[in-house]
């Protein structure tokens, strides 16, 4: 830290990675981050969604997490909860993966389906 100003930018930052794990968001995403899926890449695949969505400067979007989900040979999974809709989700999600999700479904609604392990 060099400055005030440099103190302000990263408490904003932190602001808004905050922001993004609130629970009163018309969309929610959930990453598995049981012991199985930290070890397939979850907490990378996590890392992805949150920069993602901060660089494309979202709102309304809960990001959040669980234990495992009991598909640990399809970790890293992704839920996606968008409000009024069926919950959409993703198996096998590399950062790469994770950042297209952001882009094509949460952004555009584009269920990606060829990486849907189920839906609820």
């Amino acid at each position: 830290m060099k400055s005030l100003e440099d103190l302000i930018k990263l408490r904003d930052q932190a602001r808004q990675m905050t922001a993004l794990r609130e629970e009163n968001a018309q969309t929610k995403v959930i990453i598995g981050m049981g012991t199985c899926g930290i070890a397939a890449g979850a907490r990378e695949t996590m890392k992805a969604i949150l920069e993602e969505i901060s660089k494309q400067n979202l709102s309304g979007i809960a990001v959040t997490q669980t234990g495992c989900m009991g598909l640990c040979e399809q970790e890293p999974i992704v839920e996606v909860e968008i409000a009024g809709q069926p919950r959409s989700i993703y198996g096998k999600i590399s950062p790469d993966k994770a950042r297209q999700i952001v882009s094509k479904h949460l952004v555009n609604n584009n269920i990606i389906d060829e990486w849907i392990i189920g839906r609820k």
